[in-house]
């Protein structure tokens, strides 16, 4: 190789290292694939990341794994993504994620699962979610309406928790409680909540040894669409009419809708996918370029029944 040859492929060279490594590449550690709501989420943000220009997501399954996520990051941090975006697996786990993020200098955008952290996050460092509390008060609230409606004065319910570890079935969890304690709902009583871990077959198993125990409520209130599902399938499977039962989740996922259109679901609470997926993208987009973003991003809640469920079927 000649000196004039050697001298352009060493200019070359030093051109490409002097472009950051996928510039335009985001990395994304989504804590389970098999959720049915982050699968939904994970396929908005698809949409949203193809209105910024250049822009790429490399998505990664934690598989419910804390210590996979972590090296997910750790990965996505040396590797020199422009930005991180992290549906946590564990609320309590993001304090090690927040330290590989700013100690590489790239920002990050929490989204669905709030940091525990969250107060001390570092300004290129924010959450884009849902209140989780509006979403366990707009559930019970409702749960609460129908059963006085159907003439109830004394009631019995219970509860299926999500991880026991996340933040959204903590708050989710309270929150109906509270609705319970108020004057109007003291008629419902809470006979027992048990973890079904977000899955529709956990809760289905649950639901039935709940029958088979001859525990039989007025209510089932579940964390999210996925376990009322399964509660209800496991109630039909035993030849409980769901017209005796009040059945409740959270998300407004297709197949909750379509539950409440068969008359198998009562009630659910939106959490909006294309929503939170919006606001994660374009606040790493901003976070990127180094502009402010909010540190705290809220998407409202919205109660989903029988009378609105068609304003919430995909177009």
């Amino acid at each position: 190789m000649g000196p004039q040859i050697r001298a352009i492929a060493a200019a070359a060279l030093l051109a490409g290292a002097a472009l950051p490594a996928s510039a335009q590449e985001i990395g994304v550690a989504v804590s389970n694939f098999d959720d049915n709501f982050l699968t939904l989420l994970r396929e908005a943000m698809t949409e949203n990341a193809a209105q910024h220009e250049g822009m790429s997501l490399q998505f990664e399954d934690a598989q419910r794994d804390v210590g996979r996520q972590l090296s997910q990051v750790e990965n996505f941090a040396a590797t020199g993504v422009q930005g991180i975006i992290i549906a946590p697996v564990d609320s309590d786990s993001t304090v090690p994620m927040t330290v590989s993020a700013e100690n590489a200098g790239i920002p990050v955008v929490y989204v669905n699962n709030r940091p525990v952290n969250l107060d001390q996050l570092p300004p290129n460092q924010v959450f884009v979610g849902s209140d989780e509390t509006e979403a366990g008060t707009l559930e019970g609230q409702e749960v609460c309406r129908l059963l006085k409606e159907a003439g109830k004065t004394e009631a019995t319910a219970v509860i299926l928790l999500g991880d026991l570890s996340n933040q959204a079935t903590r708050l989710r969890t309270q929150a109906v409680r509270e609705v319970f304690e108020k004057a109007d709902c003291l008629f419902i009583k809470i006979t027992d909540e048990q973890t079904a871990t977000w899955q529709r077959t956990q809760a289905a198993d649950l639901m039935t040894n709940w029958l088979t125990a001859g525990v039989k409520p007025d209510a089932v209130i579940a964390n999210n669409d996925e376990m009322a599902i399964g509660a209800y399938q496991a109630l039909e499977a035993a030849g409980v009419p769901l017209d005796q039962v009040i059945v409740a989740g959270v998300d407004a996922t297709p197949d909750a809708l379509q539950a409440i259109a068969d008359g198998k679901l009562d009630v659910t609470v939106l959490q909006s996918a294309p929503g939170q997926a919006k606001g994660a993208i374009d606040a790493i987009a901003a976070l990127a370029k180094g502009e402010p973003v909010d540190r705290e991003n809220y998407v409202p809640f919205e109660l989903v029944t029988k009378d609105n469920y068609k304003d919430y079927l995909p177009k």
